[in-house]
């Protein structure tokens, strides 16, 4: 069985299942799930500007009224309770957590004890981020030591 380690930071539509469940086209394949929710960590400012960068204007105008940190926590477990139950329902095993601290350090350890085949980080763009490699996904590249793609999540 195929293992991928599949990082999200919102609840997967069912574009995003289809895809992930259909890549190595017939292939028997296991999810393990880390769902980041926004966190304080997260730069505001960068999100807006992310926003403006792909014409979201109202977008960026409510960056700061979404819930952070503590308050992130109930939707992000939803949201990764609701991806589980998805990923399933299409035939593939999945388990999952909510990573709230060194999202990073957690994919390395979960990548070594699952013995993961591959890292999928599925994202909505972060241009500024990904402009200075800044991404889950190339400082992933650098830290777990299987490949990792990059998809765009799409949206709901």
């Amino acid at each position: 069985m195929f293992t991928s380690v599949l990082m999200i930071e919102k609840p997967l539509t069912p574009e995003d299942v289809e895809f992930v469940t259909t890549l190595h086209g017939e292939e028997r394949i296991s999810f393990v799930v880390l769902m980041q929710p926004r966190s304080d960590q997260a730069d505001v400012l960068l999100r807006a500007i992310d926003d403006v960068a792909i014409g979201e204007l109202r977008e960026a105008v409510r960056e700061g009224d979404r819930p952070e940190g503590d308050e992130a926590r109930e939707p992000a477990e939803m949201a990764l309770e609701y991806s589980l139950r998805e990923l399933r329902e299409a035939g593939a095993e999945a388990v999952g957590q909510v990573v709230e601290d060194h999202p990073l350090d957690k994919l390395k350890t979960v990548v070594d004890d699952s013995g993961a085949d591959e890292v999928i980080v599925l994202t909505a763009p972060h241009y500024v981020e990904e402009f200075f490699h800044r991404d889950w996904a190339s400082r992933a590249r650098h830290k777990v030591g299987v490949p990792v793609l990059k998809l765009f999540a799409h949206s709901e």
